[in-house]
């Protein structure tokens, strides 16, 4: 396993980290020693980072890495979030963290989902998540404070230039690279460490495998391995989370670190020149969007819609019946309310392009 200095924090970090938002359900529930038994085996592959959540897997993720860490095979770093705005209930809920993952300390702590800079600056208020953060950073129950965020290029850099942080989590592959660049740089400009989710663009890469198959260095590599190789290879990436949740795909996500080369400026821009700005509004199937009030599972026909970008409205629209297997019929129900948009963490026009698919569902009605 490759590993490399997350910032100036002086910890080597593992090349591939460990995602803990799939594991896998047992029927209507997760089996906890699977799932350790996942957990234990990417540790004595060399995996060191795990990250979680409040909320992951129905709720479940924290709990079942408390579970898991209790029997480690090696050393490991544990990061872990809050998406709250005031002081007192980010306190709360990192006591409840400490609690669920029963660990004395949390080694990388973030300020969860930063949307856009508005969003950043309520965050740093006088008695706000952030200093809610650095008290509990004082006391010794956060060694370092980072965030998480699915930000422009642009708004990262500002964020990473006012100093406030170690290091970041952002989404980050080979379908949205050339917007999200800048903030990258920004971040290796500041010695800061950068963790990278979505590798695998929630999923769509390894579903297109023949799109993307130029990524490939050589015929015995997959696909998911070439896009976890391009995050990798990126000397500004500490780490690359993939979401995990067999232990064939830890020991397939971890064949890759032995054989890391950085790229270079010519490598990066064979692979942009073969992409368009449109990929860059492909659902990563992050699944924020949910709870719509209509009861609309709002991520699934968002992904979906990935189809007719990658292909044509009528793979959409297979998508959601053959793959999904939800009602077409259901996106009539949709108000137009705006709380699946103001809930994504990408800005995309879900709205419209539920619009859209119900045209498309209509005209493919009437042929």
């Amino acid at each position: 396993m490759l590993y490399k200095e997350y910032g100036k924090t002086g910890k080597k970090i593992s090349a591939i980290g460990f995602g803990g938002m799939r594991f896998p359900k047992d029927g209507d529930r997760y089996d906890f020693d699977k799932c350790a038994e996942i957990i234990h085996t990417a540790s004595a592959q060399g995996i060191n980072y795990f990250d979680t959540a409040p909320y992951y897997c129905d709720d479940q993720s924290e709990k079942i890495f408390g579970y898991a860490l209790q029997n480690m095979p090696h050393s490991y770093y544990i990061s872990t979030k809050s998406g709250e705005k005031g002081g007192d209930t980010v306190r709360r809920q990192l006591e409840e963290s400490l609690r669920r993952l029963k660990v004395e300390k949390i080694n990388f702590y973030h300020i969860w989902c930063v949307m856009n800079l508005d969003d950043y600056h309520s965050r740093m208020v006088k008695g706000g998540a952030y200093d809610a953060a650095l008290k509990a950073k004082q006391e010794g129950l956060i060694e370092h404070i980072v965030f998480s965020t699915h930000c422009t290029g642009d708004e990262i850099a500002a964020i990473v230039d006012e100093g406030a942080f170690e290091g970041m989590t952002l989404g980050y592959n080979i379908l949205n690279f050339p917007f999200r660049q800048k903030g990258l740089e920004a971040a290796y400009h500041h010695s800061m460490g950068v963790a990278t989710m979505n590798p695998l663009g929630g999923g769509i890469i390894p579903q297109k495998a023949d799109y993307f198959d130029f990524l490939r260095q050589n015929d015995s590599e997959s696909v998911v391995q070439a896009a976890l190789r391009f995050n990798a290879s990126h000397k500004e990436i500490t780490t690359v989370l993939s979401g995990i949740s067999s232990i064939e795909q830890v020991m397939e996500n971890t064949r890759i670190a032995d054989s890391i080369t950085e790229l270079d400026e010519t490598a990066i821009a064979r692979i942009g020149s073969k992409l368009s700005s449109t990929l860059n509004s492909l659902c990563t199937g992050c699944r924020y969007c949910e709870h719509c009030p209509k009861e609309i599972q709002v991520s699934k026909y968002m992904q979906a819609y990935n189809n007719s970008i990658l292909g044509t409205p009528k793979d959409a629209l297979g998508s959601l019946e053959n793959h999904w297997q939800i009602p077409l019929e259901k996106m009539r129900d949709c108000i137009a309310c705006g709380v699946c948009e103001k809930k994504c963490t990408q800005h995309l026009p879900i709205i419209s392009r539920m619009k859209e698919m119900l045209q498309w569902y209509d005209s493919a009605g009437e042929n």
